[in-house]
């Protein structure tokens, strides 16, 4: 049986940033949990609109990103820092979108996708709904995966909690998910495909598609 979604143990709104304290706060974790909403899937076409954060405390923060943002000093000082790991799922899209939006070089990076495709391979489903049921037994509603997140100004209280949810399971699926490939002798190989992560991300950023292919 699957666990309800609670409320977080506390949920914040920013637009364009966040502000120092909130900074100092995230950038003393040693790991947190990030995601992003945007127009769509093309970097460079469709614009970044929502950064989503959370920490080991449930304690999370929605960044508002409107069109006339181009950066965001105290998010990427917390992003870039080395001392703190950044959560994602399926990494690829949202440190390429970060890079692309607000010149943000995110690292370091896990993903939990990387790890479930690694990991999980007595099974083909890796999204995020199928690892956070398996992992932490919370079942997400992915309702509003397919929104208008351009307009900042007017999300909707379901459209939040969507994102927030996002988000707050992803530093316990990590957890599980580091202790299965440590179990099955696969953290070292995992590691290393994280570390491509930016690479890959730069790589769909210029256009480039199947290089490795013969």
């Amino acid at each position: 049986m699957s666990k309800k979604n609670k409320n977080p143990a506390s949920f914040k709104i920013f637009d364009g940033d966040i502000d120092k304290e909130t900074e100092i706060k995230f950038i003393s974790n040693t790991a947190i949990a990030v995601d992003t909403e945007a127009m769509g899937l093309i970097h460079g076409r469709d614009r970044l609109c929502l950064v989503q954060i959370c920490d080991d405390l449930d304690n999370v923060v929605c960044i508002r990103i409107g069109r006339e943002d181009k950066s965001a000093p105290n998010l990427k000082s917390l992003l870039e820092k080395q001392t703190v790991q950044k959560v994602f799922h399926f990494a690829r899209f949202d440190v390429a979108a970060l890079a692309t939006n607000l010149n943000i070089e995110v690292n370091p990076i896990f993903c939990t996708k990387i790890a479930s495709k690694i990991g999980r391979t007595y099974s083909p489903r890796h999204g995020l709904k199928e690892v956070v049921m398996e992992t932490v037994g919370v079942e997400l509603d992915k309702q509003a995966q397919s929104s208008d997140w351009g307009k900042v100004d007017e999300l909707s209280q379901e459209q939040l909690l969507y994102a927030a949810n996002d988000v707050r399971y992803l530093l316990q699926a990590k957890e599980k998910l580091e202790e299965m490939l440590k179990r099955e002798e696969r953290w070292e190989i995992a590691q290393k495909c994280f570390q491509c992560i930016p690479i890959l991300s730069e790589l769909d950023i210029r256009r480039f598609t199947n290089i490795f292919d013969h």
